[in-house]
C-alpha cells in the first residue's frame, strides 16, 4: 500500500531575529508561508467533495512558521503519522485518509487564503484541527457558507460552540473559560491571600481565559491584567507592569513562545511570581527548546493543567499507542503534548469518519459528531451533542518540578458560565485492539 508522504516543511521559527535567544541567555545567566501536502491529489466524487471510492482528502491550516510554530508545528506531523498508521491497517471503510497541511504562519490573512484554496481548489472533504484562535476566527463564516465540516478546532475559544450560527464547527480541547475557572479555583485555595494578575494573548484566547478567572475570583480578585500581540516579541513593558503592580501569582494564557518570553523577561527583571500557565502554553519539551539551560530554574514550581495523561507517563495505554505510532510513522519525534494532541485529534476524526458510514457525506459526519459516543485519550468524556459543540470538559491540575510535569488531584469539570466546579475520578477510555477505532 502506498502511504501518503509526510509534508516537507521549513524549520519552525518562533520569532524573527535574535531577540528571544539573547533574552533567554540572559535569563539563564541569572539562574533564575509554504504549502505542503501529505500525499497525492485527492479527487472528489460526484456527490461529496474530497471523497473517492478509495480516498478521503481533508485539510488543515497550521503554524509551521511564525510565532506559534515552536511545538505547534509538530501537531500536523503527528496527525499525519496517525493517519498513515490507520492507512497501513486498511483505512476506514476501504478508504485511505490524506491530510493536506498548509502553513498560515499564525497570520489570519494567510489563514483566509490557504483555507480558501483548500476548499475551492483542493476540494477537501473537511477542515480538521485548524489551529489558532485569531487565525481560525478568520475562516468561520467562509466554512459555514460553503458547508464544510469544521472539525476539532485546535483552540479553546468559546466561538467554536455556536451550533445555531456555525452548525459545522466543533472544538476539541476544554474551552479557555472552563480552564480559567479551574486554574483560578486552584489559585484561590492554594495561594490564598496572594495578589493575582493575568498575562494573556490579546484576542479571544486571553479574553475567554480571563472571563473564567474573574468568574471565580471576581473582578476585584484580579489586581492587574496585561496582554500581548503575537507580532510583537517585546513583552518587557507588560512584565514590567506586572512587577510594578506587585503581582505574586500570574495566570497566563499564552502560546509557548510567549510563555518563554514571559519567564525569561521576568528573570531578567528579577521578577519571580508564582506562574500558572494554561495547557496550551506549558508543554515542557517545547519550553525546553526555547529556554535551553534555563528551563529547570525558570519552570520549577510552575502550575498548569492537562486533559490527557502526562506525556511522561508511559503507563498510559494511549501514550504507549501514540509513542508506537510516532516511532513507526512519525520519524520518532520527541514525544510531548503536541504529539499527543495531534494523534488525539486524528484518532477522533477517524472515529467520526467511520461513524459517518460507508458513503460519508459532509452532513453525515456532522451528524455523527453530534451523536457522540466517542472514545479517546482524554481523562473524561466528550460533550458533543446537537446543542453543545465543545469537546473535552474535564481537566486535572499539573505541576512542574525538575523539568517533569505531573498530574495531581482529582479530575475537575465545570461549565463556561457560573456553574460550580465538580470533582470526580479520571475516566479514561480503553485503547482498542490494534489502536484503530472499531466503532
Amino acid at each position: 500500500m502506498t502511504r501518503p508522504s509526510i509534508p516537507r516543511r521549513r524549520p519552525a521559527r518562533a520569532l524573527t531575529g535574535l531577540a528571544l535567544a539573547a533574552l533567554l541567555l540572559t535569563a539563564a545567566a541569572c539562574g533564575g508561508s509554504s504549502s505542503s501536502s501529505a500525499g497525492g491529489a485527492g479527487g472528489t466524487s460526484t456527490t461529496t467533495p474530497g471523497i473517492t471510492p478509495t480516498t478521503v482528502l481533508i485539510g488543515t491550516h497550521q503554524p509551521l512558521t511564525g510565532p506559534a510554530a515552536p511545538g505547534y508545528s509538530k501537531i500536523s506531523a503527528a496527525m499525519t503519522a496517525y493517519f498513515n498508521y490507520v492507512n497501513a491497517h486498511g483505512g476506514v471503510n476501504g478508504r485511505t485518509i490524506t491530510l493536506k497541511v498548509d502553513d498560515d504562519g499564525y497570520n489570519p490573512a494567510n489563514t483566509a487564503s490557504v483555507v480558501r484554496q483548500l476548499v475551492l481548489n483542493d476540494n477537501v472533504y473537511a477542515i480538521v484541527g485548524g489551529l489558532g484562535t485569531p487565525t481560525h476566527t478568520a475562516v468561520l463564516d467562509f466554512l459555514r457558507d460553503n458547508r464544510v465540516p469544521d472539525l476539532f478546532v485546535a483552540s479553546g475559544s468559546l466561538s467554536w460552540n455556536q451550533p445555531t450560527t456555525y452548525p459545522g464547527t466543533f472544538g476539541f480541547q476544554p474551552d479557555y473559560t472552563v480552564e480559567g475557572k479551574i486554574l483560578a479555583d486552584y489559585v484561590r485555595t492554594t495561594f490564598a491571600g496572594k495578589k493575582v494578575c493575568t498575562f494573556g494573548q490579546g484576542d479571544d484566547f486571553g479574553r475567554d481565559g480571563l472571563k473564567g478567572v474573574t468568574t471565580v475570583l471576581g473582578a476585584g480578585g484580579v489586581a492587574h491584567s496585561v496582554t500581548y500581540t503575537p507580532t510583537n516579541t517585546n513583552v518587557a513593558p507588560q512584565v514590567g507592569e506586572l512587577q510594578a503592580a506587585g503581582c505574586q501569582v500570574v495566570i497566563s494564557f499564552s502560546v509557548p513562545a510567549f510563555t518563554a518570553l514571559e519567564l525569561g523577561t521576568g528573570a531578567k527583571l528579577g521578577f519571580s511570581p508564582q506562574y500558572v500557565v494554561s495547557s496550551v502554553g506549558s508543554d515542557l519539551t517545547t519550553l525546553t527548546g526555547l529556554l535551553g539551560p534555563a528551563t529547570q530554574a525558570l519552570t520549577n514550581g510552575l502550575v498548569s493543567d492537562t486533559y490527557f495523561a502526562s506525556p511522561t507517563d508511559m503507563s498510559s495505554p494511549w501514550n504507549q499507542l501514540f509513542q508506537q505510532v510516532d516511532k513507526e510513522f512519525g520519524g520518532n519525534a520527541a514525544f510531548d503534548g503536541n504529539v499527543q494532541y495531534g494523534m488525539g485529534v486524528a484518532y477522533v476524526f477517524t472515529q467520526a469518519l467511520k461513524a459517518a458510514g460507508k458513503n460519508p457525506t459532509r452532513q453525515g459526519i456532522i451528524d455523527a459528531v453530534e451523536k457522540n459516543g466517542f472514545a479517546g485519550p482524554g481523562i473524561g468524556p466528550f460533550r458533543y451533542s446537537h446543542t453543545d459543540h465543545t469537546g473535552y470538559g474535564t481537566i486535572r491540575i499539573a505541576t512542574v518540578q525538575n523539568s517533569v510535569i505531573t498530574n495531581v488531584g482529582k479530575a475537575l469539570t465545570t461549565d463556561d458560565g457560573t456553574g460550580p466546579i465538580r470533582q470526580s475520578d479520571p475516566v479514561i477510555s480503553p485503547v482498542p485492539s490494534g489502536g484503530v477505532p472499531t466503532n
